[in-house]
């Protein structure tokens, strides 16, 4: 079992940063590829930015370089650095863990709630 705990969402002006995070309670956390996804109504989940468990990054191309993503494995926690948000990075934010050999699985956190707006 799995559970993903997110915090960090809120409203911030066009420019800003917030910061997000993730802890995971599990087992998996080393071995998963682990990150963020977002979601506005309508449209389906993009990622946003992952990191594998060997270091791998990538980010959703619209990040442009103003995301940065980190894992820390000693306490299962995957961290989302938002600078120069803009309006439309406006969605619910979703912590993800997925595990990287059978059998194929993908947890997801509650959502948070990121609303970019003067």
């Amino acid at each position: 079992q799995v559970v993903l705990a997110e915090s960090g969402g809120g409203l911030v002006q066009p420019g800003g940063s917030l910061t997000l995070s993730c802890v995971e309670f599990g087992h998996l956390f080393d071995y998963n590829t682990v990150g963020w996804y977002r979601q506005v109504p309508g449209h389906p989940r993009e990622v946003v930015a992952r990191i594998r468990s060997g270091g791998t990054i990538e980010y959703g191309d619209f990040v442009q370089g103003r995301f940065t993503v980190t894992r820390n494995n000693a306490n299962n926690t995957v961290i989302l650095q938002m600078n120069s948000l803009k309006p439309e990075d406006t969605a619910v934010y979703y912590c993800s863990s997925a595990t990287e050999n059978w059998p194929f699985r993908t947890y997801w956190g509650q959502g948070t709630q990121v609303t970019v707006s003067p």
